[in-house]
């Protein structure tokens, strides 16, 4: 069973829709998309697949023991979870921060993979029981650029999370359990809209040296790959899905 969260829409959403399509039965958590993830996980029954909507706001530890246990009663042992939930807590350049924008983007980006995998790990470890697992983060590329006159504190913390990457993936490889994450670059998904920039795509798509903006379904293959046993010898790995930008 696999846990994706923040998968009401988006890359969370072609994620789940991933995993079910490859016969894993998908726990589709979301916070505030109740509609959009109920509508994902029909979408996903009438085509054969199994999956639940858990609501859950993962920057929270006591709603995260209740997603693990939920949909583990509902779909068995997890065997993997996608860190995807995350916002940019919106667009601001470092003269005009405010620090509740940083803290939005700290507990849904930082806060909410520290918890989820620290409960994934604790439920997949060898030591403890388990049989081992995966966990892929979604990061972005961001965390390389820096995200300069729009949102410097979101792409810190997302490089907080190749960080955590990187050292989980050491510390969990007795475990059994693999540690990857995927950095998408530009991509067509509400992020730019929820910011008040639905052009921002349409205005860089120059800067991508492929020439044009990725869709939902690209990262998705991205993250199957290193949530399959097709990536069996990798771990600590970021994979960039961003057009070469």
């Amino acid at each position: 069973m696999i846990v994706v969260t923040g998968a009401g829409r988006g890359i969370g959403a072609a994620v789940a829709r991933r995993a079910a399509a490859a016969g894993r039965p998908v726990c589709v958590n979301y916070r505030a998309s109740k509609d959009a993830a109920e509508a994902l996980v029909r979408e996903i029954a009438d085509v054969g697949g199994t999956a639940i909507a858990v609501r859950a706001d993962v920057a929270v530890e006591e709603d995260v023991h209740a997603l693990f246990d939920t949909a583990t009663a509902a779909l068995g042992p997890v065997t993997a979870l996608v860190n995807n939930a995350g916002t940019t807590g919106g667009l601001t350049r470092i003269l005009d921060l405010d620090l509740g924008q940083a803290d939005e983007a700290y507990r849904t980006v930082v806060r909410s993979t520290l918890l989820c995998t620290r409960e994934a790990a604790r439920r997949m470890a060898r030591s403890r029981g388990g049989d081992g697992g995966v966990v892929v983060n979604v990061s972005s590329t961001g965390a390389r650029t820096g995200g300069g006159g729009e949102w410097v504190h979101y792409a810190a913390m997302k490089a907080a999370v190749n960080t955590f990457t990187w050292g989980a993936a050491q510390e969990l490889a007795g475990e059994g359990i693999r540690v990857n994450a995927v950095a998408p670059g530009l991509v067509q998904t509400d992020l730019h809209e929820d910011n008040g920039v639905p052009d921002r795509p349409a205005r860089l798509r120059a800067s991508v040296p492929l020439g044009r903006i990725g869709e939902p379904d690209e990262v998705a293959e991205a993250v199957w790959f290193l949530l399959s046993p097709a990536s069996s010898y990798t771990t600590g790995a970021v994979l960039e899905v961003g057009g070469g930008r």
